[in-house]
């Protein structure tokens, strides 16, 4: 069962592999254009595993040490994470010593691949969340690393390297949008975004949106008697 079940992961996987390939030597050659070596990509990768993130802190590590603003910025980019940890909370109950690895990297593709993905009777649900989680894990490290070993080979200056998230994020809202039956989530979560994005400007405005979209949506939820997905 558990080379069934990774097999039916790895496919699963795929796009996520050209994706995060691509992504992963983008981000390697972009820190090696700030000047750092091959290590630094790869061991952010490792340790911090927030693409987004990384990108903004490889930009921070060029200026002025300010752990605080770097905190409180990191904060404010993955606190959508609270709404996916929240969504996930039932999947993952029971998953035992692989818990922490799955908390660990849950990022916005595996959340969309392990919330969205209708199991078969013979495939193993904690081995595949498991699967997934490390398979796309390995993808970005790959890829940060691969990118930082081409940076040091290939002198090569590329503009507009750090567009790459924001593409991706458009990509992923699409897919939703086309798999969803009922599309109030992703209006709701659009204009809410937006709306707060005119009010509370573009540095706070993404914890905000999120908190309003929890609350709206935990009401949508005990007003359909907790069948909305």
């Amino acid at each position: 069962m558990k080379t069934r079940t990774f097999s039916f992961a790895f496919k699963k996987t795929l796009p996520i592999m050209l994706g995060f390939s691509f992504l992963g030597i983008t981000y390697g050659l972009y820190m090696h254009q700030l000047g750092f070596n091959f290590l630094y990509p790869t061991l952010m990768a490792m340790t911090i595993f927030g693409g987004s993130v990384e990108f903004i802190i490889a930009n921070l590590l060029t200026k002025a040490f300010n752990p605080w603003s770097v905190f409180f910025l990191a904060l404010i980019v993955n606190s959508r994470h609270i709404f996916y940890s929240i969504s996930m909370l039932e999947r993952y109950r029971g998953a035992g010593w692989r818990k922490p690895l799955l908390i660990f990297g849950l990022c916005d593709e595996t959340f969309s691949i392990n919330y969205a993905t209708e199991l078969p009777d013979d495939i193993d649900k904690d081995n595949f969340y498991l699967y997934v989680t490390m398979l796309n894990y390995f993808y970005w490290v790959f890829g940060a690393f691969l990118g930082g070993v081409f940076g040091s080979l290939i002198n090569v200056q590329l503009n507009g390297l750090d567009f790459v998230m924001t593409a991706l994020f458009i990509v992923i809202f699409v897919d939703q949008v086309l798999r969803e039956k009922d599309h109030f989530s992703s209006r709701t979560g659009f204009l809410i975004a937006l709306a707060c994005l005119f009010i509370f400007g573009d540095t706070i405005f993404l914890p905000i949106s999120m908190f309003i979209m929890i609350i709206i949506f935990y009401v949508q939820y005990r007003r359909t008697g907790g069948t909305a997905s």
